[in-house]
């Protein structure tokens, strides 16, 4: 039996195939299964804590990275929600069991768009949440939302925007694929179903997503348990030492909720 494996999966035909890489830990359920952030990958201090968690407590971990990120493949421009989405399901379906989906910003979306669309395929494994900094909605509330003149002049030009980064030093392209595909994925203006106890981490000095917005996002969790811990000195990334013991403790009381039933 592996404890570590390194894996490639196809995503996708044709010209929009994609390879796609992920590494999948050996171990007991409830998995982990680690969704990202924008321009982020799988080798990421949070994404190590939790594969460290995972060797820890024997239990199995699932991360990849998203096409046009890290080790896949793919051109990043041509990155949209749904082509991550479709991303995130393909490798979920290597996973086996119940499991703790966590996702850092973008991954906090795409999270609830992945449990969404397992549910209304019958499928009900994810049984926990674990939210950090979640950018729901962020192409339309987050990005659009706050392009300034010059920006939407670029987009309706170009289509492209890019913005400065405080982690990196190249830009964040944002594309008008981008920004368009995000329409047909939003959440917000109706209630958002879960499907299990959701659990967020908000930093309460996060520029990028800032606390109002994971407000917002408790406001429309109404069917589900959910837990909001607001991080006063913490910022987007929630990397500290303290940060990841408060993720690490997150994902367990999870996982204590999951044996309870």
């Amino acid at each position: 039996m592996f404890d570590v494996l390194h894996r490639t999966i196809d995503v996708g035909t044709g010209p929009a195939g994609r390879p796609i890489a992920t590494i999948l830990r050996n171990g007991d359920n409830p998995g982990l299964f680690w969704l990202g952030g924008y321009r982020s990958d799988m080798e990421g201090s949070k994404a190590l804590c939790l594969d460290a968690l995972g060797a820890r407590e024997r239990l199995m971990v699932t991360r990849f990275d998203y096409s046009g990120h890290g080790r896949s493949g793919g051109d990043f421009l041509e990155g949209t929600i749904s082509r991550w989405l479709e991303e995130a399901l393909a490798v979920f379906a290597l996973t086996e069991g119940n499991q703790i989906v966590i996702g850092s910003s973008m991954g906090g979306w795409l999270a609830l768009l992945l449990a969404r669309a397992l549910r209304q395929r019958g499928e009900n494994r994810v049984r926990g949440m674990v939210l950090i900094a979640p950018a729901v909605d962020m192409t339309v509330d987050l990005m659009e939302a706050g392009f300034t003149q010059a920006e939407r002049e670029a987009m309706a030009a170009s289509g492209l925007v890019l913005q400065p980064s405080d982690y990196s030093d190249e830009p964040y392209p944002i594309t008008r694929g981008l920004i368009e595909d995000g329409r047909r994925h939003l959440l917000f203006g109706k209630g958002i179903e879960a499907g299990c106890p959701v659990t967020i981490l908000q930093g309460g000095k996060d520029t990028d997503v800032p606390p109002a917005h994971a407000l917002k996002l408790v406001s429309h969790l109404l069917t589900d348990p959910v837990t909001l811990t607001l991080i006063p000195d913490g910022d987007h990334r929630l990397s500290r030492p303290e940060d990841l013991h408060r993720l690490e403790q997150a994902v367990l009381r999870h996982r204590e909720e999951i044996g309870l039933f």
